[in-house]
């Protein structure tokens, strides 16, 4: 029996005596070609640590230990310890860690490994899908990939170019910080139990330089967050609205040439980079 059909799933429910916890926002991706999809993207070398995020089931991590040298899997449900732990004992390169991605300490993980390179994969929890993304991308953690299931929606925010309305500081700041490549659509039927929304796979492949050169990455963001705070208004009233004085905003925008009237989707990362960098002197 294929664990990752819903059959399957089925069955290890029923043998472990194990319930879905809806508030952990528990769907089991059961559809082979997705699965195929996100390991293959995941580029996963002999050498290779890889750290799984919410490994549910396990259906990914099998795969990630038939291909990598270390596999660290983060569960947040405890009932799904002992189960991972039945599933995968034939892999002794499988480490079943009980956590919260967001209190884990990923980058001591990663050096601890000794691996040659990470690769972090996952199906996020819709509720705290942004948190995860951005602390992995902000605290430089070492990885050099993170494949991952998404919503739909936040990964059309994601690949936002300038100019349209789901562009905003979200393809930004991820933009700055990651190459961005889709790699499959998964419909909510492809679940088990099926979602309310469908979902999308994502690979970020960590840049070695940010996108953009900033004088200050910190001021750099704090004048993306302000742009887009009051995204409705004009780029001069959205940013002084933001905390900024506004006739120096004013000063800026005339000394590098942008039009004031222009709203924060339509600029680019460069442009974005001009304007901090310019509020900055």
């Amino acid at each position: 029996m294929e664990l990752y059909s819903e059959e399957g799933i089925k069955y290890i429910r029923k043998k472990y005596g194990f319930h879905n916890t809806k508030s952990l926002g528990q769907n089991f991706l059961a559809d082979k070609g997705v699965i195929d999809s996100i390991i293959e993207a995941a580029s996963i070398d002999p050498e290779d640590l890889v750290i799984e995020i919410g490994p549910g089931l396990g259906v990914l991590t099998q795969r990630e230990a038939e291909l990598a040298k270390k596999v660290y899997a983060i569960e947040l449900d405890r009932d799904l310890i002992p189960i991972l732990n039945d599933l995968l004992k034939s892999y002794d390169n499988v480490e079943i860690i009980h956590g919260d991605i967001l209190k884990t300490d990923v980058k001591a993980l990663i050096e601890g490994a000794g691996c040659e390179k990470t690769r972090i994969v996952g199906n996020l929890p819709y509720y705290i899908t942004t948190p995860i993304i951005m602390q992995l991308l902000e605290k430089k953690v070492g990885a050099e990939s993170i494949t991952i299931m998404l919503q739909k929606e936040v990964a059309e925010r994601i690949t936002a170019e300038p100019g349209g309305r789901t562009y905003g500081a979200l393809s930004v700041a991820v933009q700055y910080y990651a190459e961005v490549v889709t790699v499959a659509q998964a419909p909510s039927h492809m679940f088990v139990p099926a979602p309310k929304v469908d979902s999308t796979v994502l690979r970020l492949d960590i840049r070695k330089n940010p996108a953009v050169e900033v004088k200050d990455e910190e001021f750099f963001f704090k004048v993306v967050k302000a742009a887009f705070g009051q995204r409705r208004k004009t780029l001069i009233n959205s940013i002084s609205g933001g905390g900024f004085n506004k006739d120096k905003v004013k000063e800026v925008f005339e000394k590098i040439g942008m039009e004031g009237n222009r709203r924060a989707e339509t600029l680019s990362l460069e442009e974005f980079a001009d304007l901090a960098d310019g509020l900055m002197e």
